[in-house]
């Protein structure tokens, strides 16, 4: 399956449609933009995968997701500047044969992730 990412929005308990993703590889600190997208309904990519297997490469990679960006879309009030902007998610796929899901769980105060299935 490639890599995948899912939004979920815990400060409404519901995916994080709407919310402005960026995709880059990385060497170094140096990144360069694979693709920009925004969130489906499900808060996924509408595309499917953001890497096939057979695209799919060992190297490091960054998420950017446009947290701030999202929430104030929503209506919610955040103070300026707020406390999330972007999160940006830097990790790894060390085999490109396996499936890498990144999710991210988030409300305008706080981010979780992990390695999902």
């Amino acid at each position: 399956m490639g890599l995948s990412t899912h939004v979920l929005d815990t400060m409404h308990g519901c995916p994080a449609a709407g919310m402005q993703v960026s995709l880059f590889t990385t060497v170094g600190d140096a990144a360069t933009l694979v693709k920009s997208f925004v969130l489906n309904a499900d808060g996924r990519n509408p595309d499917g995968p953001l890497y096939d297997n057979a695209s799919l490469k060992v190297g490091t990679y960054r998420l950017v997701f446009n947290v701030a960006g999202y929430f104030k879309a929503r209506g919610v009030a955040l103070p300026e500047p707020s406390l999330l902007n972007k999160v940006s998610l830097d990790f790894g796929v060390a085999d490109a044969a396996a499936h890498y899901h990144v999710p991210l769980l988030v409300s305008p105060w706080s981010y979780s992730t992990y390695r999902g299935s």
